[in-house]
């Protein structure tokens, strides 16, 4: 059974991510590919250097300064951290950045309202294949390959698009989407267990979910409408829980 796994920044502070990474790769008989984020820690040191984060629709606003510090701290420190402590835990996991070998190709969503942003057009899935069939656990930076410059570069692509579109080349049977929180939760504060296309993109319209659960939400809708089985967004509790967080779905009715 194969599934892709998006950790966000937040959650990759939990003591506990190796642990239950480790789980999730025997219960997926070694077959399990990490998508992560680490967007606090960028825009921590786009402070440090002097300017401030801005998002929209849950996407970070990319200059093309901001490229080389996402480099530096998603593909440099945040990666090497995490394959690091999977190691250490016993995983034989291997770090790639999506430039790598143009594992994530990309073109620009907006670049007058999001700059360096790009949405995912192509995943090199043969070289993930060739590494799951070894044996080794891939975990990927989303800082993509700039397939449409006609000279490379490098494009911020959101961890959950990325990890989507990796579910998809993939084929794989479920995609999980991590969260600091249990699920989505609804206009009363309480967590949906099941949410489908529609009765998402309504809770996006009205507001209640923002920000980046709004950029989750819509990552699993490509995913869906792309064929992937199974989307579910929760915390890190939901990697040893199967039913634990939101089941997003196709069409209202009872998740398989």
């Amino acid at each position: 059974m194969t599934r892709v796994v998006k950790i966000g920044g937040r959650v990759q502070g939990d003591p506990l991510v190796a642990a239950a990474l480790c789980l999730a790769w025997n219960n997926s008989q070694k077959s399990l590919c990490v998508v992560h984020g680490g967007g606090d820690e960028v825009s921590s040191m786009q402070r440090a250097l002097g300017s401030e984060a801005t998002f929209v629709g849950g996407r970070r606003v990319t200059s093309q300064s901001d490229l080389e510090l996402l480099r530096m701290v998603l593909s440099g420190l945040v990666n090497k951290r995490l394959v690091n402590s999977l190691v250490a835990a016993g995983i034989p996991a291997v770090g790639l950045s999506g430039e790598d070998d143009a594992l994530i190709s990309a073109e620009l969503i907006d670049a007058a309202s999001l700059g360096f942003a790009g949405r995912p057009t192509a995943i090199n899935a043969q070289l993930l294949r060739t590494l799951m069939d070894a044996g080794y656990m891939p975990v990927i930076s989303p800082v993509g390959y700039n397939a449409v410059s006609g000279q490379g570069g490098a494009l911020n692509v959101n961890g959950d698009d990325a990890a989507a579109g990796i579910a998809v080349a993939l084929n794989a049977e479920e995609l999980i989407l991590i969260a600091d929180v249990e699920g989505v939760r609804g206009a009363q504060g309480d967590v949906v267990p099941a949410l489908s296309i529609e009765s998402s993109r309504e809770l996006i319209a009205s507001g209640v979910a923002a920000g980046g659960m709004a950029a989750k939400l819509e990552s699993a809708h490509l995913a869906l409408l792309a064929g992937v089985d199974r989307v579910r967004i929760c915390d890190l509790a939901g990697l040893a829980d199967s039913e634990r967080g939101t089941f997003i779905t196709q069409s209202q009715g009872v998740v398989s």
